[in-house]
């Protein structure tokens, strides 16, 4: 996840339909990574926005053709480097 997580917000400062695939498939991957997780170590770890990370993998996942650019921008923009930074405090736990 905070792989990808990094990856993404790096791709983000460009632009261009091969960085678009890009971002979409780094953050299918965090949810992907986020579906993984059990819900004992998600209990344990409530500042990382599960649903969210969930519900943004399953409607790009299921609704492809229909994705919201901006939603995918913003997210990558706004919410990567909180989670980003929650998940290396969770790592060094």
């Amino acid at each position: 996840m905070l792989d990808a997580a990094k990856e993404a917000i790096a791709f983000a400062r460009q632009a261009s339909r091969k960085l678009t695939l890009a971002l979409v498939k780094d953050v299918e991957i965090i949810g992907e990574a986020a579906y993984q997780v059990s819900e004992a170590a998600r209990k344990r770890l409530p500042e990382i926005p599960w649903a969210d990370i969930l519900g943004m993998r399953n409607r790009l996942v299921h609704a492809y053709f229909d994705i919201n650019l901006n939603i995918l921008w913003n997210t990558v923009k706004q919410d990567l480097p909180p989670l980003v930074e929650a998940l290396q405090k969770a790592l060094k736990e």
